[in-house]
């Protein structure tokens, strides 16, 4: 990717004040008020009871409102569930600016980087079935693959990967959103892509974000069951906590099956918004490319945080994290925590990729909320207040 996008892919926090960068994104600039067209009225709907919003659902949808008025955003998505299960979902802006229809509630997007944690949960799973060791080293189930200057598989371990302590370059530094739009990758290309850069650092030294890390696990995964990750994926998750929205897109997929809000990205960071909905997702693979919804995030996190993917060993090596950041992000086994304001944490990830931002998780009381907007915000202002929403949500 070149110099001037690089940030989709890429892990939902700003490292030193500064956004991360990955494939396909914008770089930083003030987005403004949004002029295409006439945004439609914003709204949210209760699919437990039509009583009144509570005053922490309000703010919620305040916190939505603000992101397409003040920062931009052409449409924002929320699904916020409670304990207790119930849910309620929220929408404003609009789905098309072209035709100016409706924002689908609950619509399908992509979720870019939380297919790690998908990814991060079926090599648990095999760590469980003791198919797979976390301090076993790459070379172990991939022999000679990974060799590169100051690279070697032998000396980076499973759990390295997970946790990006690997040293890894990231393969999506060096991909352009043009470029890639139209391409399909295998994922060996990606690796192959990776390896021709030198390590960022020796493994185990820091922290440090690349999706390289995950096409390895996936790799890892396919080698070690015979099966296609995209399937492993389906049957130990998709389908086993009824995940109805949730699908790994095929080869040469470029659509999004159900109803959808389109997505809009600047590449260049000043030229003007293009409609990026329909791409070929193959450069995120492992480490980026499932489609879903809020409503279906928030079961997956909440099953996984509940005990229902994982054993109690796994989810505990899971939720073992390091610093990532200067913002109180940590990073675990491809799950975050990260502060909320009214105290404790949430667990998550969040994901962007050309065209969609998604960001939530799960407090330790079972509170649920993800939030997705329907282009990457370009500026840090935007980009915090996605956070805030998401914060406002879990702590109403």
């Amino acid at each position: 990717m070149s110099a001037r996008t690089r940030q989709s892919l890429r892990f939902p926090d700003r490292q030193g004040g500064r956004r991360r960068r990955a494939w396909p994104a914008a770089a930083a600039v003030a987005i403004g008020v949004m002029t295409l067209g006439v945004l439609a009225p914003p709204a949210a709907s209760d699919s437990a009871a039509p009583a009144a919003a509570a005053a922490g659902q309000d703010a919620v949808q305040r916190a939505l409102n603000a992101l397409v008025r003040d920062d931009g955003m052409p449409a924002a998505l929320a699904s916020v569930q409670d304990r207790n299960g119930r849910a309620r979902t929220y929408t404003a802006g609009v789905g098309d600016l072209t035709t100016g229809a409706k924002v689908p509630r609950d619509g399908q997007v992509r979720i870019g980087s939380n297919t790690k944690t998908f990814t991060a949960v079926v090599v648990l799973q095999l760590v469980a079935e003791r198919r797979v060791s976390l301090d076993a080293f790459v070379d172990t189930y991939l022999p000679g693959l990974v060799r590169g200057k100051g690279i070697d598989g032998g000396r980076i371990t499973v759990r390295q990967l997970l946790q990006h302590t690997s040293g890894l370059p990231d393969y999506g530094m060096h991909l352009d959103d043009d470029e890639i739009r139209n391409r399909y990758f295998e994922p060996r290309e990606l690796l192959d892509l990776a390896l021709e850069h030198p390590a960022t650092a020796a493994p185990g030294e820091k922290w440090g974000y690349s999706n390289t890390n995950y096409v390895l696990a996936g790799l890892i995964v396919q080698k070690v069951t015979g099966r296609p990750l995209a399937e492993e994926m389906d049957r130990r998750i998709i389908k086993r906590i009824g995940l109805r929205h949730t699908y790994f897109p095929a080869p040469g997929e470029m659509t999004i099956r159900g109803p959808h809000p389109r997505g809009y990205h600047r590449s260049p960071a000043d030229g003007p918004l293009r409609d990026f909905t329909e791409m070929d997702p193959s450069a995120g693979w492992a480490a980026g490319q499932l489609i879903s919804t809020n409503s279906d995030l928030n079961r997956f996190f909440t099953a996984l945080l509940a005990g229902r993917l994982l054993p109690p060993a796994q989810l505990a090596e899971m939720r073992t994290t390091v610093p990532a950041g200067t913002s109180g992000l940590r990073y675990g086994l491809g799950l975050t925590s990260r502060p909320l304001s009214c105290g404790g944490v949430y667990w998550g990830h969040g994901g962007d990729i050309a065209g969609y931002e998604t960001r939530g998780g799960v407090t330790e009381g079972g509170r649920a909320a993800n939030v997705a907007v329907t282009s990457i915000p370009t500026d840090e202002a935007a980009a915090r207040h996605v956070n805030d929403a998401v914060d406002r949500a879990l702590c109403g």
